[in-house]
């Protein structure tokens, strides 16, 4: 009978740790002006510079009030930028971190233009399978509550150019880095185009 409680016991203890080891990711709560809230996990160990970049800017406050200003239904919300326009940025582009993490609903990336290594601060997420993504874009998180607020904003009345007619502000972005130190980003200065 010891044995058996001495082996309850050590089984519970693992499989509490191993638990715990699973959620030791970094969490970006994406607070929009509505109060509604897309939760993402990010993952430093597929795009680790990607995931800098995105934590010092979330932390330095430069998407607070940055829209989401390109929706398509089915495939991308797309926000980040502070002009607005889908050409702004930071003063800065950074380095493309490809990975073999599927383009499937929920997939967080870095938006970019034809060059690699011209990401800033436009990020993307997923609203279904986006097969021609795989690999040429930067995959660094995954939505893990809230994809119904993102497939709201994807149906918002859009122009001819896919942007929201009223689109929704980003009035910030709260982060919970599990206790860990993320550093600045490697930076690319001027920005590759």
């Amino acid at each position: 009978m010891r044995y058996v409680v001495i082996f309850l016991i050590l089984s519970t203890t693992f499989l509490l740790s191993e638990d715990k080891s699973k959620n030791q990711n970094p969490i970006a709560t994406i607070i929009l002006e509505d109060g509604s809230e897309i939760v993402i996990e990010l993952y430093p160990e597929k795009a680790p510079n990607t995931v800098n970049n995105f934590i010092y800017l979330a932390n330095s406050g430069f998407y607070n009030g940055v829209i989401f200003h390109r929706v398509i239904p089915g495939f991308v919300i797309q926000g980040g930028d502070p002009l607005g326009t889908g050409e702004g940025g930071p003063s800065y582009s950074i380095k493309g971190e490809f990975n073999d993490i599927p383009f499937e609903e929920g997939i967080v990336g870095m938006a970019r233009t034809p060059n690699p290594d011209s990401a800033g601060s436009q990020f993307f997420i997923t609203l279904g399978r986006a097969k021609h993504l795989d690999g040429k874009y930067s995959a660094f998180g995954k939505v893990i509550k809230g994809m119904e607020i993102a497939h709201k904003i994807a149906s918002l009345p859009r122009d001819n150019k896919d942007r929201p007619l009223k689109p929704p502000v980003i009035k910030t972005i709260k982060l919970d880095l599990k206790g860990k130190d993320y550093p600045e980003p490697e930076r690319i200065v001027p920005p590759v185009k």
